[in-house]
């Protein structure tokens, strides 16, 4: 089988919150019994347990996974936590379908469950951070990124009003979005976001994600099997790549390029698509500059034409590229093991997004972005596009 021969046959989603009034194990059974409602399939058919690794929560637990697998009461024959960072809600969909092409199981449940604002148990203390930015006073991605749009400036130019209309557009998408964060259901302009206080100079505060708390989840199968089973309104994966520490062996690098230079195209060329075939963008967004970089590395635009681009097209639901229709993460809230956009781009091509439902479903491309490594660009990049069946 290819990866085109497997579905995504349901999709769940909690409230995203500014800090939980549930534990995560709640929080993961009220998606596990979300999804048995849905499709009508028994719990015990479940034999496939795949996390995102992208958590506060059980960042302390090695065992992460078997846990969970425990508390919500599964007995199954492969049981994975992808660790790529922002990337591991894709790379959930690329390894479940792996898992059920080998036989390793059958139906895979894809849940994203995390509380780390609640309860952040990640410890950072073993990475390079420790010994080589916290001392000088680089502390975490808003320093990172500080830098890499500084380096983008200098090699380009940059007119931030234009990052600005990005936020307001995400902004606006989460107003329509009931599952947003209710903290960031509040309108705001290019003024506003020009205005927000810096964070690590040019960083605003209306650049950053918000950590928040959340779950979500996906039940995936072959496509056989879903259709034996009467499913319908499934969406099926026609393309996958990732890419890890691009460039990583090379002593001076343009920080302004990334692997989905490469992911991309791998991805798009798997799908038979060009990229002026995406109907919608996914795009992960723990700061907004990601997205006008991810326009480039994914050849909606030449390199350093990010801002003409931003200028000259519509990102809102009903406009001509259609941008993280729920809000994105950085105004819905970075929750659920970041998987958000993915399950946006879910409820869209099943037209139901309710009043920001795009009017083009024929595809979806979705994207991921993995931790900070040193001196260079975000550490991994992810693809994956999806169409309805």
């Amino acid at each position: 089988m290819s990866l085109r021969d497997h579905a995504i046959v349901a999709y769940a989603e909690t409230k995203v919150m500014e800090k939980s009034d549930r534990d995560v194990f709640v929080l993961g059974g009220e998606i596990l019994e979300s999804l048995l409602d849905q499709t009508g399939i028994d719990k015990n058919e479940i034999d496939g347990l795949v996390l995102a690794g992208l958590t506060g929560t059980g960042a302390a637990n090695p065992f992460w996974a078997q846990t969970t697998a425990d508390v919500l009461g599964l007995d199954v024959g492969f049981c994975e936590q992808v660790h790529t960072g922002g990337c591991s809600a894709a790379g959930s969909v690329a390894r479940a379908a792996a898992a059920i092409d080998y036989g390793m199981c059958e139906v895979a449940l894809l849940l994203f469950a995390d509380t780390h604002v609640l309860e952040d148990k990640t410890d950072h203390s073993h990475s390079y951070r420790r010994e080589w930015t916290d001392p000088y006073g680089l502390m975490g991605p808003p320093g990172a990124f500080g830098l890499l749009s500084r380096a983008y400036e200098s090699k380009y130019g940059l007119d931030y009003r234009m990052l600005g209309k990005l936020a307001v557009t995400q902004r606006n998408h989460a107003l329509m979005n009931e599952n947003a964060c209710e903290k960031l259901r509040v309108p705001i302009t290019v003024d506003d976001y020009m205005n927000s206080r810096m964070i690590a100079d040019p960083i605003r505060l209306l650049d950053c994600v918000m950590r928040a708390d959340g779950a979500a989840g996906l039940i995936m199968m072959s496509r056989k099997r879903a259709k034996e089973k009467g499913l319908t309104k499934n969406i099926i994966p026609i393309g996958y790549a990732e890419r890890t520490n691009f460039q990583g062996g090379e002593n001076l690098v343009d920080v302004t390029k990334s692997g989905h230079e490469i992911c991309g195209k791998k991805a798009l060329g798997t799908a038979g698509l060009g990229i002026k075939d995406i109907a919608s963008f996914h795009p992960y967004d723990d700061f907004i500059i990601a997205i006008m970089l991810q326009f480039e590395a994914f050849g909606f635009c030449k390199p350093g034409e990010g801002v003409p681009f931003i200028r000259d097209h519509d990102f809102s639901y009903n406009g001509d590229l259609p941008l993280n229709t729920g809000g994105g993460q950085i105004s819905a809230g970075q929750a659920a093991c970041s998987s958000h956009n993915l399950i946006e781009a879910v409820r869209q091509l099943r037209g139901e997004a309710g009043k920001r439902q795009v009017k083009d479903t024929k595809n979806a491309l979705v994207t991921g972005i993995g931790w900070i490594n040193y001196g260079r660009n975000w550490g991994s990049s992810a693809a994956l596009v999806l169409v309805p069946e």
